[in-house]
């Protein structure tokens, strides 16, 4: 199946999860989960990624759509986390109909200014495009503990910038090894209703299952995962080491401890109940 616009997969009072791919297995895992539960998936790929990989977004971007097109799921594609303007500027030519374009290291003003930069450039092209105020999480910034978006300032950035998403702080962080953030559901709650667009959580491998169906129901829209994944793909890894030097006896288990982990989270934040009449996962 073609990909799909980020757009058509983010809608209020629904949510939809996103999750970071970094190897081919990563794209295969979460793509295969998709298709067995039936729900719609963003694979997004990190500026981060991009650099483990040489710096060159062409071929990890090629081969995880080629495994979504090759797929009956309903895939988008997102370009995550960029401070690298002319990495930005490659999406629309290698199938992504989003980015996260991150100013948070600039002070508020210019931050605005490059994001409503950012923004109209994605919108010239048919891109959605996503923003965060305050810093990077998981780095002491807007998603370390106690740290958190104020609702008023945050309908303020999205009206100067004029983007189609925002990433807030209200209790996660990136890099969690532990699912033991609480989350500010009141917060949720009013930021859901001063946003006039979808809210994303980063760093929800850290939120328990509960937790994320809360946030959903609250007003939580796009779900961000990455190291979840991670921590499945590295212990089956170490567990399947001693089978022997072919890369395959240790990756396809950990491929597959992957998979078992997106399916697991497809239920928790898109619940059939709350999927449109018709839609197809993927």
């Amino acid at each position: 199946m073609p990909l799909v616009n980020t757009a058509e997969l983010v809608r209020p009072g629904e949510g939809v999860a996103a999750f970071n791919v970094i190897t081919l297995e990563h794209a295969e895992a979460i793509v295969a989960a998709a298709e067995e539960t039936g729900r719609p998936v963003i694979c997004q790929i990190s500026q981060n990624a991009v650099r483990f990989h040489g710096g060159r977004l062409g071929p990890i971007a090629a081969g995880t759509r080629a495994v979504a097109e090759g797929s009956a799921a309903r895939v988008a594609l997102h370009l995550d986390h960029v401070t690298d303007e002319d990495l930005m500027h490659q999406a629309a030519d290698h199938g992504f109909g989003s980015v996260m374009y991150d100013g948070s290291e600039h002070d508020y003003d210019e931050n605005v200014a490059r994001t409503a930069a950012a923004a109209a450039w994605a919108h010239e092209r048919g891109l959605w495009l996503e923003a965060e105020l305050g810093e990077v999480g998981g780095k002491d910034g807007a998603h370390a503990p106690g740290v958190r978006t104020d609702p008023g300032e945050a309908a303020a950035f999205v009206a100067a910038t004029g983007v189609d998403a925002l990433a807030v702080a209200v209790g996660s962080s990136h890099a969690m090894t532990e699912r033991t953030a609480v989350l500010d559901h009141a917060l949720i709650a009013r930021l859901r209703d001063a946003v006039p667009v979808p809210l994303v959580l980063h760093g929800s491998s850290g939120v328990a299952d509960d937790e994320l169906r809360r946030a959903v129901g609250q007003g939580m829209t796009k779900i961000n995962i990455g190291t979840a994944l991670n921590i499945a793909f590295t212990g089956a890894v170490r567990a399947n080491l001693d089978r022997g030097v072919d890369p395959r006896r240790y990756l396809a288990p950990a491929r597959d401890a992957m998979r078992e982990q997106v399916a697991h989270l497809l239920e928790v934040i898109a619940p059939r109940s709350a999927e449109s009449i018709g839609s197809r996962a993927c």
